[in-house]
């Protein structure tokens, strides 16, 4: 599913709202999500799985292509857990 047919989705079952504040009300959220992420904290939706952020340590890595050793970067990398019921409905325990 793409963010349209989310907002789309949001739309059709709400019918009482109009489509311009249903994606006004997705992207707050995924604004509120990313910026949180930014700060460094933890955003924990129960039932559906958190975000996180993860530190990756610099290290020495190598080009593919030529086999030549390159340094990386120490990075932060987004990091997503599922819940329990999101793990147990994706193995077909309703």
């Amino acid at each position: 599913m793409i963010r349209s047919e989310l907002v789309q989705k949001i739309a059709d079952e709400n019918p009482h709202l109009y489509q311009r504040d249903v994606e006004r009300i997705v992207s707050t959220l995924f604004d509120e999500i990313i910026e949180a992420m930014a700060r460094g904290d933890r955003v924990e939706l129960r039932g559906f799985g958190a975000f996180s952020v993860k530190k990756r340590d610099a290290r020495v890595g190598r080009n593919p292509r030529t086999g030549e050793s390159v340094t990386v970067e120490e990075k932060h990398v987004p990091f997503f857990k599922t819940g329990k019921l999101l793990r147990d409905r994706l193995n077909g325990k309703s």
